[in-house]
């Protein structure tokens, strides 16, 4: 049995997707809080044993027999970078975690959490998942991951840990399933609409001088990708520690622009350069690149979509679809 929270999520429910499609399981728990409207979509084509809510999670899982759990695969958290309430991010991200840390400890049970590249900063310290430590977030929900992470390896180096545990930090994620996720949802599926309601894409000016405008880079991921790795570290069990979950190539916007174009059979002049929001000046990675060295060794060797190839099936099967859920 795995259980799986968040599971009403992005990721939560493309893991549940997983286990149901790739790896023909459907012994899962789902948990989570149903906080959006019509959330409860992402999941209502999986396979599942039961579904709870996130405030009876733990009196649930404590009736169950640790034998029967094959591992607990914690997505459930706030993931808005622009979150600025610490004591939410402290109960949500942390406490909870922490809590959930604790319980695997004690049961010896298996877990996989995920942690987030906005533990990186800016990138001036790099993105190597071999070093933790000295890290500076540019936000809330990024010092909230960080803080954990430090936690988690501390408790695993005085021997107070699960036996086996990985935190995914996960780069940019984007497909289906994120519909929820308003204003945090990924920067494909906002042009996407873009496109369709306005006949533009609006990308970001640049307020960097290395950077022209649209020449960000990214380590974009797509979700089956992003789940396929982190499913993998759970069976494997290569070593516990921190792990990187993206592409390990970055690329730009205006690359993303493109794709998208090229499905919608538009034109480049349809991508047009807006002022960046005020709330995100000083707090926006400019390049993100994943080292995946680390994933390698594990044994994951699967190639990666890139992006043209990730938004055309993000595109092709799932947005300009009637039923856009997976």
């Amino acid at each position: 049995m795995i259980i799986i929270t968040g599971a009403a999520g992005m990721i939560g429910s493309v893991t549940a997707w997983h286990f149901n499609e790739i790896l023909r399981e459907d012994h899962l728990i789902l948990c989570d809080d149903l906080a959006n409207d019509n959330q409860e979509k992402n999941f209502h084509k999986r396979k599942y044993k039961e579904f709870i809510q996130k405030n009876q999670f733990f009196s649930f899982i404590k009736q169950i027999p640790e034998k029967k759990i094959d591992g607990i695969i914690h997505m459930g958290a706030i993931s808005a970078t622009t979150e600025k309430k610490m004591s939410r991010l402290i109960q949500d991200n942390i406490r909870f975690s922490q809590q959930l840390w604790k319980f695997c400890t004690e049961k010896k049970l298996p877990l996989i959490y995920a942690s987030s590249a906005a533990t990186y900063g800016d990138g001036k310290q790099g993105y190597e998942d071999n070093i933790q430590s000295d890290l500076f977030p540019l936000n809330a929900y990024g010092y909230s991951k960080y803080f954990f992470d430090q936690w988690a390896i501390s408790m695993a180096e005085n021997n107070d840990a699960p036996p086996y545990w990985a935190g995914c930090k996960f780069f940019n994620v984007y497909g289906p399933n994120e519909y929820h996720k308003g204003r945090m949802a990924s920067v494909v599926y906002h042009a996407y609409n873009q496109i369709k309601n306005t006949g533009n894409i609006n990308l970001f000016k640049s307020n960097h001088p290395e950077f022209k405008d649209g020449e960000q880079l990214r380590d974009f991921i797509y979700v089956k990708d992003a789940v396929s790795a982190m499913v993998h570290l759970l069976i494997a069990k290569y070593e516990s520690g921190i792990f990187n979950i993206g592409t390990g190539k970055a690329q730009t916007f205006f690359e993303l622009a493109l794709s998208l174009i090229k499905n919608e059979k538009a034109s480049e002049d349809q991508i047009k350069f807006i002022d960046m929001p005020s709330d995100l000046n000083g707090k926006y990675q400019y390049f993100t690149e994943a080292k995946i060295d680390k994933l390698r060794n594990s044994g994951y060797s699967k190639s990666f979509m890139n992006l043209s190839e990730g938004v055309t099936d993000y595109y092709q099967n799932y947005l300009s679809q009637e039923d856009i859920y997976l």
